[in-house]
This record gives structure tokens, C-alpha cells and sequence, in this order.
């Protein structure tokens, strides 16, 4: 009841005085709007790309230089990419749940039908376990088997967004699909499945946001086929690129899935024990390792560019700055209101009740300005959109973001709503009367 009360009131003075409140509005919904704006886009840079499974997947990484190719100066830091013989050393030791090699590489793609134009899409060339050890879904048929890696199967999995544009969005499972020049036998279509960002393309040559990539083609088939990846180096004189599988370059990613910290300490300890092995044979310069959870591996990458986090709180910068010149605006209010405030104190009303009357007015204006504020955040949500950046077209307001606007706005309004209230509790009613 005294709710609606304070409501009516604070209503009825926000009318009075409308190019005040205009004015803190307008103040709090742009910091509001640049606040949401910046948190949406690093929410979506910085989110767990497959949260029901993130805590099992790991990054090993090795460092195969020999003792006059050190991969830096400091020596400190290790390649983020693998060979192929130290790749399937690893897998091929069943040390993991699962594990998957992977490379990235631009692909030609020829329309089924003969007619149109070749296309270039984005392809991942891995190892069978690559489906099941990301959750990746399947709208038709299935991925491939570890012995179609080995017998070098023609086959390939493709996008739903490819298989939309080339068969209609039809089951185009048994059909061919020509890429790079040969023929491959599709064995199953994806649903919508991008992980945002793309984890296992990171230091691969993929794309890290956007739609995802087109054909998932088995590692062996693929390069039998003369299918070359978009990243390599090479720590030998030259690098004999029709020979990649012993040629001394690293192009691999590798993955593993462990269940539990048992399971990563005695997989770290079994990479401590091939590295060692390896250097005992001639092939490491040193036996360092490193084993890196997925969100770990993904800030220690810089996945979130710097300058995001800066504009974030540059943005949280503006908003408090916003909210200082509405806790001014609130002041003259009240100053200005004071013979009000005097009469209602002296017809009874307590310090509480004139406290709360202009607590609930603050909030009023900070839901109105929440309100603007989500309109100035789509608009600068729309300029992210066209920007070149891989992340633009994701840029949208989610309903975490939408009610988070709120939130903010509300925290915001009854902060600088604080010192106007307690100014106006405390006016003294008999020199208001005795001015009145």
C-alpha cells in the first residue's frame, strides 16, 4: 500500500519536472548502453565454447627442436602445434578417453549438380574421435571410424548449412560431393554446430567465430588425397610438403578427452615419459611439456583481444561518470523540493518514509533508463555487425544480457539515488515552514 504510495508521488514529481528527468535518463541510458554493448561482445569472446565438456578436454604440447632450432630465444615458451609422428604416437598409445589430430585447410568444392561455380570453404581434416569427444551433432548418418582413418576412407562429413545449400536440406548421406578435385562419399550430415569461439582452430589457419566450417574430412584420407593444412612450420632445412608425415614440420592440433584429475595426472606424467624418451633418442633438444585444460589453453592464447577488455572498462568508466551526474541531477531535485519535503515531515511523515519516497523515484529512472539504455545497446550491437571483424554477425543481445540490463540500470539508479535520499531525510521541517 505505502508502495503505490511513494510510486504516485515520485510519478507525479518526475511530470513536474520533465527536463530534469529527461536529463537523467538520458545520462543513465548511455552509460547503461555502453556498458551492455561492451559486456555482450566479451561475453561472447570470453564464453566456454562447450560447457558440459570443457573441464575433460586438454591441449598437450611438446617441444621437437633440436638443440640448434630452439622455438624461442627465452626458450620458455612451447610450439602450439605437433608433428605428424608425435601426433599418432600419442593417440595411438590410448592413454586418453579419446584424442584427436587435427588440421584446417581451404578446400575447393564442386556443386553436385556440375553446374555453378566452385566454391571455397573452410575443411577440417581429423582423426575419428573428433565427433564424439566435442558433443558435435549429427542431423543424418554418422562420423567415420578409426579404421577408416587407417584404410584412408574417402569419406566426409559435412555442415548442415552445406548441405542446406547443395541438397536442399535433404538426407545427402551415400551421395558424393567432389573436393579438390576427387570424389567423397558424404557418411553424415551436422546439425548447426559451431562452437563459439572455435577452440580447436586456434593456431590451425580456421576461422575462430562465425558459422563453422563446412567438411570434416578423415586426417589420412584427406592428405592421401593431396589435401594441405593452412598451418605448418618447419624446424628442418626445407620442408618436403608431399612428404608431410616425416617431413621435421609441426601442422597438427591435438586433443584429449580425460575424465577425472587422476586421469590427467597419469596423462601428464605419460607426456613427461615421451618426451624424455624422445630426447634420449635423439630427436627433442629437451623433454618440456605442458598440458592445458581448454579455457586455460584459451587465455593463455589471448583469445579476448586486450583492447576488449579496455573498452569494457572504459565503458564501466563512462557508466560511473553517468551515474555521478545523475546523483547532481537528483540533488538539485531535492534541494529544490524541500519545502515539500518539510510540510510532509511535519504532517507526520518519518525519515523512512521521505527516504524510501525518493529511493522509489531513483528507481523509476533507472528503469526508464534501463530502457533506453537497451535501445542505444542494439544500436551499438548493430555497428559491431558491420564491422570485418570474424565475430561481428554474432553480435546480439541474449536474454542473460537482456535482463542484466536492468540489473545494471537498477544498481545504477538506486546508487546515485542514495546520497539525494538521505539529503532529503534529514531537512529539518521548521525552517521550511517558517521560510513557507
Amino acid at each position: 500500500m505505502m508502495f503505490g504510495y511513494y510510486l504516485d508521488l515520485a510519478l507525479r514529481s518526475l511530470r513536474r519536472n520533465k527536463v530534469l528527468t529527461t536529463l537523467m535518463v538520458l545520462a543513465l541510458a548511455l552509460g547503461i548502453g555502453a556498458c551492455i554493448t561492451t559486456l555482450t561482445v566479451l561475453k561472447l569472446l570470453s564464453g566456454d565454447p562447450i560447457p558440459q565438456k570443457s573441464a575433460q578436454l586438454f591441449y598437450p604440447q611438446l617441444d621437437p627442436y633440436p638443440a640448434n632450432q630452439p622455438f624461442s630465444r627465452s626458450g620458455k615458451r612451447l610450439p602450439f602445434l605437433m608433428s605428424y609422428v608425435d601426433a599418432m604416437n600419442l593417440i595411438h598409445a590410448h592413454k586418453a578417453e579419446r584424442q584427436a589430430a587435427m588440421a584446417m585447410s581451404q578446400v575447393k568444392l564442386m556443386p553436385p549438380s556440375g553446374e555453378g561455380k566452385p566454391f571455397y570453404a573452410q575443411g577440417v581434416l581429423a582423426t575419428a574421435d573428433f565427433f564424439p569427444m566435442f558433443d558435435a551433432p549429427f542431423q543424418y548418418g554418422s562420423g567415420w571410424t578409426a579404421a577408416d582413418d587407417d584404410s584412408r576412407a574417402q569419406v566426409v562429413v559435412i555442415a548442415g548449412y552445406l548441405n542446406d545449400k547443395l541438397f536442399g536440406g535433404a538426407n545427402s548421406v551415400g551421395k558424393m560431393i567432389r573436393i579438390e578435385d576427387h570424389d567423397f562419399r558424404i557418411i553424415g550430415v551436422l546439425r548447426a554446430w559451431a562452437p563459439q569461439p572455435r577452440f580447436y582452430a586456434l593456431h590451425l589457419g580456421g576461422r575462430s567465430y562465425g558459422k563453422g566450417d563446412a567438411v570434416f574430412l578423415p586426417l589420412q584420407g584427406a592428405r592421401a588425397d593431396g589435401l594441405m593444412p593452412s598451418a605448418m612450420m618447419g624446424y628442418g632445412k626445407s620442408i618436403d610438403v608431399d612428404h608431410l608425415e616425416s617431413a621435421e614440420a609441426i601442422w597438427l592440433g591435438l586433443w584429449v578427452q580425460l575424465p577425472n584429475a587422476a586421469a590427467v595426472s597419469t596423462y601428464r606424467s605419460f607426456l613427461g615419459n615421451y618426451a624424455r624418451e624422445q630426447v634420449s633418442l635423439g630427436r627433442f633438444r629437451k623433454s618440456h611439456t605442458a598440458l592445458s585444460g581448454l579455457m586455460e589453453w584459451m587465455r593463455s592464447e589471448h583469445v579476448v583481444p586486450e583492447d576488449v577488455r579496455l573498452q569494457a572498462g572504459l565503458a564501466f568508466g563512462f557508466l560511473l561518470i553517468c551515474v555521478v551526474n545523475t546523483v547532481g541531477l537528483l540533488l538539485a531535485k531535492c534541494l529544490r523540493r524541500s519545502r515539500e519535503i518539510g510540510v510532509r515531515r511535519a504532517l507526520g511523515a518519518s525519515r523512512g518514509a521521505i527516504f524510501a519516497q525518493f529511493m522509489v523515484e531513483a528507481a523509476i529512472v533507472g528503469l526508464a533508463g534501463g530502457v533506453l539504455g537497451l535501445c542505444f545497446a542494439e544500436l551499438g550491437l548493430l555497428g559491431i555487425r558491420h564491422q570485418p571483424a570474424q565475430y561481428a554477425s554474432l553480435a546480439h543481445l541474449d536474454l542473460s544480457m537482456f535482463l542484466f540490463t536492468f540489473v545494471v540500470a537498477l544498481a545504477a539508479s538506486l546508487v546515485a539515488g542514495l546520497l539525494p535520499a538521505w539529503r532529503a531525510c534529514v531537512v529539518a521541517p521548521a525552517p521550511q515552514l517558517k521560510d513557507a
